[in-house]
C-alpha cells in the first residue's frame, strides 16, 4: 500500500489533472465507492488506486501473480468489485485494502465489464468466452452463453427495468439479460460501429458509446435505437456516465476529448490539457464533477460549468 501526497496540475478552472506515483500504471477504469471516494484500476501497474476529492492517493498490490486489472464498480457489500482480463479472475477489495480473487471455470475467459445487479450480485462480461457471467458477494460463479457467437461483450450497466444491459463489440449489438437469464439482443443501424461504453440514462433509456461508428447511441428498454454522430472525426468515444447534469459525459480516446450529451442529442466537447492523454473510464464524483483515467499516468478531473 502507497499513500502519497496531493499532486496535481491546474491547467484551467474547468479541468485538474493527478499523475499518479509510478510510471506507465496506464490507469483504465474509474468509479465511486459507497464513501465518496474514487477507485480506479491500474492495468499496467496491476494495481487498485484511490483518489479523494483533494487528490490524496493511495494505492494496493494486485496479489502475486495477478495482472491485467481493467474495470471497477462499487458493490452491494460496501467493497469494490474488478476484472482482471489476463487473470480470468474477478476481483473483490475493500475500503481498507484486503483483496480477494475468484478465478473464473471457464479458462481464458478475458472478463472485462462489471456492475452491481438489481439482485444483489455482481454481473460481468467474458470477452473471450461469448458470455455474462454473475457473482454473488460470497462467490458463487454462474455464466450464461450469449446467442450470437463471436459477440464480445464489453461494457455491461444496470437498465431502469431492472435487466442489465451490455454491448457486444465484435456482433454489433446490444444486449439484455434478465437476472433469471434471459437473454435478447438488438442489432445497432450504423454496421461495424464497435460498441463499447453503455449507461443507464437519466431519461429511462441506455445510452452507448460507438468507437468506430464515431457515434453516440441511444436505445429504449423496448430495444428502439437512435444515434447522434459525433462532430469530431476519429474521436473514439470509449466509456459513458450520467452526469449530475441530466446529460452525458464520455471519454474521446481518439481526439483527446471528454464529451457531452444532452437527452435531446446536443453534443460538446472539452479537450484534455494534456496531449495524448488516451482517456478510457469516467464517472461523476461525489462533488459533482467528471472524474476520468488518463492512460498516460493520470486520474482527471472536470468541472461542469
Amino acid at each position: 500500500m502507497n499513500i502519497m501526497p496531493q499532486t496535481h496540475t491546474e491547467h484551467s478552472n474547468l479541468f485538474t489533472e493527478y499523475s499518479l506515483p509510478a510510471p506507465d500504471s496506464g490507469p483504465y477504469g474509474i468509479t465511486m465507492a459507497r464513501d465518496g471516494t474514487l477507485w480506479f484500476t491500474e492495468n499496467k501497474g496491476n494495481r487498485i488506486g484511490r483518489i479523494t476529492t483533494s487528490g490524496e492517493i493511495t494505492e494496493y498490490p494486485l496479489l502475486a501473480g495477478s495482472t491485467g486489472v481493467l474495470l471497477i464498480t462499487a458493490g452491494p457489500d460496501e467493497a469494490l468489485w474488478f476484472t482482471m482480463s489476463q487473470s480470468n479472475k474477478i476481483g473483490r477489495i475493500t475500503t481498507s485494502g484486503d483483496i480477494t480473487e475468484y478465478l473464473l471455470s471457464t479458462p481464458n475467459s478475458s472478463p472485462y465489464g462489471i456492475i452491481a445487479g438489481s439482485d444483489g450480485a455482481l454481473w460481468f462480461t467474458a470477452l473471450a468466452s461469448h458470455r455474462i457471467g454473475k457473482i454473488t458477494t460470497s462467490g458463487d460463479i454462474t455464466e450464461y452463453d450469449l446467442p450470437t457467437p463471436n459477440a464480445f461483450p464489453s461494457i455491461i450497466t444496470v437498465g431502469g427495468d431492472g435487466a442489465l444491459w451490455f454491448t457486444e463489440h465484435q456482433s454489433n449489438k446490444i444486449g439484455r439479460i434478465t437476472t433469471s437469464g434471459e437473454i435478447t439482443e438488438y442489432s445497432i443501424p450504423t454496421v461495424g460501429s464497435g460498441p463499447v461504453g453503455v449507461t443507464s440514462g437519466p431519461d429511462g433509456a441506455l445510452w452507448f458509446v460507438e468507437i468506430l461508428g464515431n457515434k453516440i447511441g441511444r436505445i429504449t428498454t423496448e430495444g428502439a435505437i437512435i444515434e447522434y454522430k459525433l462532430p469530431t472525426p476519429n474521436a473514439r468515444p470509449h466509456a459513458i456516465t450520467t452526469g449530475p447534469d441530466g446529460a452525458l459525459w464520455f471519454t474521446e480516446w481518439g481526439s483527446n476529448k471528454i464529451g457531452r450529451i444532452t437527452i435531446a442529442g446536443e453534443i460538446r466537447e472539452y479537450s484534455i490539457p494534456t496531449p495524448n492523454a488516451e482517456p478510457h473510464g469516467i464517472t461523476t464524483g461525489p462533488d459533482g464533477a467528471l472524474w476520468f483515467a488518463e492512460e498516460v499516468n493520470k486520474i482527471g478531473r472536470l468541472i461542469i460549468a
